[in-house]
C-alpha cells in the first residue's frame, strides 16, 4: 500500500551511541572505534527486528561513508552495493529529469501539461489546463495521492490546482506521461541520458532487471519478520519503486547540491518554497524544505511502502547529507538517531520540525 509521506518517528533509541565520545587519536584507533559502533548498531537492529539498513554519509560534498548493515542472505554480511526499492524517494529523481530539461530550454516549468497529455478521467474538467510542472513538483495538483483511493477508482480534482498543498503520486505520474509524449522516450530512458549515465549510477533504474537485481535485492519485511512479495515493475513509475544503491543515490544527491545540469534560476527555484506544508517546512520543486533557523535550509524526501522506509536529508550550503534505506515497515525507528548522529544540530532541527 502506498503511503503519502514518511513521518520521522518519535521513538528515542537508547543505544550506546549517545554515550560515545569522539576519540582524537591515530587512524587505527578510530577505525577500531568505528567497528565497535557498527557492531553495536547491528545489535540494536537485531533487537528491533530491522533486517537491513543502508547508510550513506556525505561530508563537504564528498561521499564519506557507505555501509549496509545486516545480513543477506541470512548468515552472510549484507553487501554495501545491496539494491533497495526506495519508494517515494523516487520522486526527486523524476523532478531532476524535468528540471534538467527546463535548464536545457527543452521544457517549461509553467507551460500547461495539457499541451502534451490529458488524462481521460479529467478531460471534461477545465481545471486540467491549470496543471503545470511547477504545480506537480510542489504537490499542488489537487489530485489524491492515488486514484485507487477514490471510491470509483478514477482520477479527480479535490480542489483547484495551485491553491494549496496535497501530496500526490498521481501528479508525478501525470508529469511522466506528458514528458514521454513530448520527447518520445520512456522516463527510464530520459533519466538514463540525463542522470544515471552521467553520474555512473549503473545500479539505478525505474525498471526491475531480473538478471541484475535478484541476487542483491533487499527483500522487504513487516514488523513481525514476514517477507513481502517482491515488486518487479516493468514500466517506470515516476513516483515510486526506483531500484538503487546507497552509493548511487548519494552521488545523485551530491549532484543535486552542486546544481549540476541546472541553470542558476532553476537551481534557486528548486530550493525556494512554493507552498507551506507546516511550520518550518515547505515544498520546493521536488524536494521538501526545512528552515534550519540560521539562514540555512535542508532539502529532504522520504518514502514508505510495504517493507520500505527511506529518507534523505541534504544541506546545500554545507554540502553535508545523509541517506537512510531500510527494508521493514517500522524502519523509521532508525531515522532520528542517525539524523542527529551524523547531521548534529541540523539533524536535531529536522527532527524537531517533524515532531512538533
Amino acid at each position: 500500500m502506498k503511503k503519502a509521506t514518511v513521518i520521522i518517528s518519535l521513538y528515542f533509541f537508547t543505544s550506546y551511541l549517545s554515550a560515545q565520545t569522539e576519540r582524537k587519536s591515530d587512524p587505527q584507533t578510530n577505525q577500531t572505534a568505528q567497528m565497535d559502533r557498527d557492531k553495536a548498531f547491528e545489535q540494536w537492529m537485531k533487537e528491533n527486528k530491522v533486517p537491513n539498513i543502508g547508510l550513506g554519509v556525505i561530508k563537504n560534498g564528498k561521499l564519506e561513508k557507505v555501509k549496509v548493515y545486516g545480513e543477506s542472505p541470512k548468515g552472510s554480511p549484507a553487501p554495501d552495493d545491496m539494491l533497495f526499492n526506495v519508494a517515494s524517494v523516487t520522486k526527486p529523481v523524476t523532478a531532476m529529469v524535468a528540471l534538467k530539461l527546463v535548464s536545457k530550454g527543452k521544457w517549461n516549468l509553467d507551460e500547461p501539461l495539457a499541451n502534451y497529455w490529458t488524462d481521460p478521467d479529467i478531460a471534461q474538467d477545465p481545471r486540467n489546463k491549470k496543471l503545470t510542472t511547477r504545480i506537480v513538483l510542489s504537490h499542488q495538483t489537487g489530485f489524491p495521492n492515488w486514484r485507487w483511493m477514490n471510491a470509483d477508482k478514477k482520477l479527480n480534482f479535490q480542489f483547484d490546482p495551485g491553491t494549496k498543498y496535497q501530496y500526490s503520486g498521481e501528479g508525478l505520474e501525470y508529469l511522466r506521461r506528458a514528458l514521454e509524449k513530448k520527447f518520445g522516450k520512456t522516463l527510464n530512458e530520459l533519466a538514463g541520458e540525463l542522470i544515471f549515465q552521467p553520474l555512473k549510477m549503473n545500479d539505478t533504474s525505474y525498471i526491475w532487471d531480473e538478471k541484475k537485481d535478484a541476487s542483491r535485492f533487499s527483500e522487504g519485511y513487516d514488523k513481525d519478520g514476514k517477507m513481502y512479495k517482491t515488486v518487479k515493475v516493468s514500466t517506470a513509475n515516476a513516483a515510486d519503486d526506483l531500484m538503487t544503491t546507497v552509493s548511487d543515490y548519494s552521488r545523485f544527491l551530491i549532484s543535486v547540491m552542486n546544481g549540476d545540469g541546472l541553470s542558476k534560476k532553476v537551481f534557486e527555484d528548486m530550493k525556494t518554497s512554493q507552498v507551506i506544508t507546516k511550520q518550518g517546512k515547505s515544498f520546493g520543486l521536488g524536494f521538501e524544505i526545512y528552515d534550519l533557523g540560521d539562514g540555512n535550509i535542508a532539502l529532504s524526501h522520504g518514502g514508505a511502502d510495504q517493507g520500505v522506509q527511506t529518507l534523505f536529508v541534504i544541506i546545500p550550503k554545507t554540502k553535508d547529507g545523509i541517506v537512510i534505506f531500510t527494508n521493514v515497515d517500522d524502519g523509521y525507528k532508525s531515522f532520528e538517531k542517525l539524523l542527529t548522529e551524523y547531521l548534529g544540530e541540523y539533524g536535531k532541527k529536522v527532527v524537531e520540525i517533524e515532531t512538533k
